[in-house]
């Protein structure tokens, strides 16, 4: 996809919403991606990561994975397509709702899976 493409297509301040809805959730740092845009981890563990205004990365268990593609929610990772991560491009202002949602999602598999949680803490 050229720059054009990306710059035509990208929904304003899509980035900035994002933050500000991930970065309410307890726990939640923001810091600097290494392939460029803002990651979002509890502690070590990266819940997604969002390139500009138009483009999500997710990841994900690989059956999770499987049934957000199959429910149409996400594609496959633009670059590890056979990985558990997904990518979401953003186009409209519902994109941006369902990355918020899709990035909860991940979030709330990695406080499952966190030493010490019990069921109850959230």
């Amino acid at each position: 996809m050229c720059d054009i493409y990306r710059v035509a297509m990208t929904v304003a301040n899509a980035s900035r919403r994002i933050r500000h809805a991930v970065l309410a959730w307890d726990g939640v740092e923001a810091s600097a991606h290494r392939f460029g845009g803002i990651e979002f981890r509890i502690g070590r563990r990266e819940i997604g990561h969002v390139h500009g205004d138009w483009l999500v990365d997710i990841p994900f268990p690989t059956r999770a994975r499987d049934e957000i593609v199959a429910a149409g929610l996400a594609d496959p990772h633009h670059v590890l397509p056979e990985s558990g991560w997904v990518s979401l491009r953003v186009e409209s202002d519902a994109d941006v709702g369902r990355a918020i949602a899709l990035l909860r999602k991940s979030y709330e598999l990695a406080l499952r899976q966190r030493p010490g949680h019990r069921p109850a803490d959230r």
